[in-house]
């Protein structure tokens, strides 16, 4: 019977997630964490692994009359993921396009609100570190994927603490390496593998990423 861990809270997720990326530790792994609530998560483990603490924008693009219901992501470039199974919630292509042009803007208003004054890490010819809190349909994690893919890191790395199993074989093939810490057949929402799982404020996102950018993390 599929009897996943479940976390006590972000910290722990990412504290066992560092454990299993030991190897990366002391070679500038460059952490991308996936707004809101891996930040702080990325933050845990780029101090872990003496790494640098950065983010990878995507966002996911919502199923018509249910926002909670990722049909595809987005990236900051507009390149765009759909899922194969997206038709089966109604949009339209005018619909589609609307969504699209809708959370584009979305994103530009996340980085210009929470890196106003730092241009994004280059991860080209860098170990980089993908994290986020949870897999469900895969959308943004393989939007995230794609992004930093094209910006030629040396190795391209998916790190979580749990994911739907059948998400997970779609983001395989994408990248060099994933660790997963719970892979579940029985998965209808992130937060049931989290005792404790509140909401990330965009406060804490813009004071983690001031930090890094400061020198405060380990890594500097």
């Amino acid at each position: 019977m599929d009897r996943p861990h479940v976390f006590a809270n972000r910290t722990e997720a990412a504290e066992l997630l560092a454990f299993h990326l030991l190897e990366y530790k002391g070679r500038r792994p460059l952490i991308l964490a996936i707004p809101r609530g891996a930040v702080p998560m990325g933050k845990v483990i780029a101090d872990l692994l003496l790494g640098e603490l950065d983010i990878v924008l995507v966002h996911k693009l919502s199923a018509p009359f249910n926002p909670e219901r990722a049909i595809g992501a987005i990236d900051e470039t507009g390149w765009t993921y759909i899922d194969p199974f997206s038709a089966e919630f109604g949009e339209t292509e005018i619909y589609l396009e609307e969504e699209k042009a809708r959370q584009l803007q979305a994103l530009r208003q996340r980085r210009e609100q929470y890196t106003p004054f730092k241009q994004p890490i280059d991860p080209r010819g860098r170990i980089a570190i993908i994290v986020d809190d949870g897999v469900a349909t895969g959308a943004t994690m393989i939007a995230a994927l794609h992004a930093v893919r094209e910006k030629q890191p040396a190795e391209l790395v998916c790190a979580v603490p749990v994911a739907a199993a059948e998400s997970l074989e779609q983001i395989r093939p994408l990248a060099d390496m994933v660790f997963c810490l719970n892979a579940s057949t029985n998965f209808f929402a992130v937060q049931q593998f989290y005792r404790n799982y509140p909401q990330v404020e965009d406060d804490e996102v813009i004071r983690l990423l001031s930090r890094s950018a400061n020198g405060e993390e380990s890594g500097d």
